[in-house]
């Protein structure tokens, strides 16, 4: 492949932003644009403490639901039952790429609990981890059609969470002390 790993603009967001927070403002519209998706969000989790938040969303246009939490809350124990794809981030296996909520396998996804809770028809759910622990998710969707995400797509995303992971960890851990 000639392509760079990650797109030049993403890169530079990476790199150059000083925080957290200034990194996943600029970073979830340029993943949106670069994937040509309609919403992208980070969900943060503290595994010591099994509390969680969606801190930051981004979506395209008005009429696509924004999913965000201010506060850490307690994971429902019932989370992962409920959700295959979180239980397998929480299990360290590698991010899932959903072509379709309505086709795909049902020991991939909970299709009813997407509907009810995501409303998106495809989605990347690429998992933060280090050290055998899940620090977050990376999330971004489509509504309305199925997609089909590219090999160099899946590639720029994985690069993508392995160079956001440092900070995650970091930025989760401070939030919770």
């Amino acid at each position: 492949m000639n392509q760079p790993d990650i797109p030049a603009a993403i890169a530079n967001i990476i790199e150059s932003s000083p925080t957290p927070d200034v990194l996943f403002s600029e970073l979830l519209p340029a993943v949106v644009e670069f994937l040509q998706c309609d919403r992208c969000f980070v969900y943060l989790h503290n595994p010591q403490l099994n509390l969680g938040k969606v801190a930051f969303c981004w979506v395209r246009t008005p009429d696509i639901p924004t999913i965000y939490s201010e506060n850490w809350e307690p994971q429902p124990l019932s989370f992962s039952d409920e959700d295959p794809m979180f239980a397998a981030a929480l299990r360290g296996k590698p991010s899932i790429f959903v072509e379709d909520v309505e086709t795909a396998d049902s020991q991939v996804l909970n299709r009813k609990f997407e509907q009810e809770n995501f409303g998106h028809r495809a989605l990347i759910h690429a998992h933060i981890q280090q050290d055998g622990q899940l620090w977050g998710v990376l999330q971004p969707s489509i509504f309305g059609h199925p997609r089909i995400w590219s090999e160099y797509e899946r590639v720029v995303i994985n690069k993508i969470v392995e160079k956001i992971t440092p900070l995650t960890v970091d930025y989760v851990k401070s939030a919770s002390n």
